[in-house]
């Protein structure tokens, strides 16, 4: 009875249209783990969604601040915060808003999903994961971000699907002054979302013909020089 009241209590809260946590926050939040030896840590998150990695990190001893442009997905976070009593500085707003410099670490789960459309939409709950036609409109404003807002020797931590290019996005790091490099792989099931759109995943190339119900989710780690 103890270990069921105990998992209740680290349960995350969802609301409909914020993104719940899944297979690529739980690898994330295995990267963090690894990377958050010691307290104190300035660590930003970029697109908390429902505030699990912002949460993780407060619980690992980092003093955290997290951005969402959901207002929904504010306030799920904050009362997660609240929930599992966590520090959680939590904030609406573009990434075009936050503050430059200082950061140890910067965590980032961001939309990723290839969609029909090019630019990802302004509203709705498809603004949690679509990310244009190439799945990469917000992976690139986060790897842009972070160079911006690191301190001197920090990291950035990001997870995205490999359909939207490993290789792009280690150049494009590489390119922002990043020394990166993959640090965690792994095949999982493909969620509701990715099945629905199998059949122009494969006209656009970004699937094999022969994948039919998984793909790679690839994880991050870059230090800003």
């Amino acid at each position: 009875m103890a270990e069921s009241l105990h998992n209740k209590r680290r349960r995350m809260l969802t609301m409909p249209g914020v993104y719940a946590p899944q297979h690529d926050t739980r690898l994330l939040m295995r990267a963090v783990g690894r990377e958050l030896r010691g307290p104190g840590r300035r660590v930003l998150e970029l697109g908390t969604g429902s505030g699990a990695l912002a949460v993780h990190a407060a619980r690992l001893g980092a003093r955290v601040t997290a951005v969402d442009i959901s207002r929904r997905a504010v306030l799920c976070a904050r009362l997660n915060a609240a929930l599992h009593r966590q520090r959680v500085t939590v904030r609406y707003g573009d990434l075009s808003s936050v503050a430059r410099g200082g950061y140890d670490v910067v965590i980032s789960n961001p939309p990723y999903v290839p969609a029909p459309a090019a630019l990802p939409p302004r509203r709705g709950k498809a603004r949690a994961w679509d990310g244009g036609l190439d799945g990469r409109v917000v992976v690139d404003r986060v790897c842009a971000t972070a160079a911006t807002v690191l301190g001197p020797g920090g990291t950035l931590l990001m997870v995205h699907s490999a359909m939207c290019g490993v290789d792009i996005t280690l150049d494009a790091l590489h390119g922002l002054g990043l020394d990166a490099q993959v640090v965690d792989r792994e095949l999982v099931p493909l969620g509701p979302v990715m099945r629905s759109r199998l059949l122009w995943l494969r006209d656009q190339g970004l699937m094999d013909d022969g994948e039919q119900d998984k793909e790679e989710l690839v994880v991050f780690r870059a230090r800003r020089r």
